[in-house]
């Protein structure tokens, strides 16, 4: 019995003095953490998706505080968790228009197939057997490897085969722009309404062999927009989000529904005939100028 009780003794012994010399351990060795840390975290999505190129929300917060990282680095916190954290660092919040992703790919069923891909589902996967199934190597493949990577349910592949973002949804945390092989999604302006859903740099001739929905860079929408909003570049139109109005003028011209939203055949015949009646006024106003200014030269010398 005293042998136990002894045995007993001298382990409690023992661990109190490695517990004595964890502890002192732990003072003479503790990191100082900055206060701040936490509370930056706890401003941030807690979603880890990465999106801000580090290693989840802790790696982000890190990063914040060091400065390597700006204060919005968390998409998905939004201009509410950036203000809080600009609180904690004692800075000001940054200002700027909410931005989400856009697919700019409008093909799927519009697209003409190489072949029929019997693989693994994943984007990248098909892009590795002779270029990807699809006819237009600059189009959505749509096995969705961009709706994995969302963490938000805000990105889905649609009854067409083309990827589509809900953006009431995004965060604009970047996931699905990092994980799309043809690096078709892009930032837009959550405000924006109008847009160029083709990224095929091709020539009007070889576009038109592969989807019905190619942009021909006919210039049509260029020549129409009132505010120089969208041009012709590299054989694609593309749009100027600063200088767009949502004005819509260059969907109903648009020969191939290469813009969206897409004008409906009745909206695009009802904007042909105001077109039409706008250039007979113009014209019908330049001959009547012109009658007028004959009218003023040949009374001229009778005055004198």
């Amino acid at each position: 019995m005293n042998t136990i009780l002894y045995a007993v003794l001298i382990l409690g012994a023992i661990a109190v003095i490695f517990g004595l010399i964890l502890a002192f351990a732990a003072k003479i060795f503790e990191v100082k953490v900055d206060p701040r840390l936490p509370e930056i975290q706890a401003s941030l999505a807690g979603a880890n998706c990465g999106g801000c190129g580090y290693p989840g929300c802790a790696g982000c917060a890190e990063a914040i505080l060091s400065g390597k990282a700006p204060i919005n680095a968390c998409a998905p916190a939004g201009a509410e968790g950036a203000a809080k954290i600009a609180a904690i660092m004692g800075l000001t919040a940054p200002t700027g228009d909410k931005q989400v992703a856009h697919v700019i790919c409008n093909g799927g069923d519009a697209c003409n197939r190489n072949y029929e891909y019997v693989g693994v589902p994943s984007c990248l996967a098909a892009t590795k057997v002779a270029g990807g199934p699809t006819a237009c190597q600059f189009g959505c493949l749509g096995f969705g490897e961009c709706v994995k990577a969302c963490k938000f349910d805000a990105i889905h592949i649609n009854d067409r085969g083309v990827a589509e973002v809900d953006k009431e949804k995004c965060t604009n945390c970047g996931a699905c722009r990092e994980a799309c092989p043809r690096k078709l999604i892009v930032e837009v302006p959550y405000k924006q309404k109008v847009f160029v859903n083709c990224s095929n740099k091709e020539r009007g001739p070889a576009v038109t062999k592969v989807c019905a929905n190619s942009c021909i860079a006919c210039g049509m929408c260029e020549r129409t927009c009132k505010f120089d909003a969208i041009h012709v570049v590299n054989n694609v139109a593309v749009i100027d989000y600063a200088k767009c109005k949502n004005c819509k003028m260059c969907t109903k011209v648009c020969p191939r529904n290469a813009i969206e939203p897409i004008a409906t055949p009745e909206e695009k015949e009802k904007f042909k005939a105001a077109q039409k009646a706008a250039a007979e006024r113009a014209k019908e106003q330049a001959a009547k100028k012109a009658a007028e200014e004959a009218a003023a030269a040949a009374s001229a010398p009778a005055a004198q």
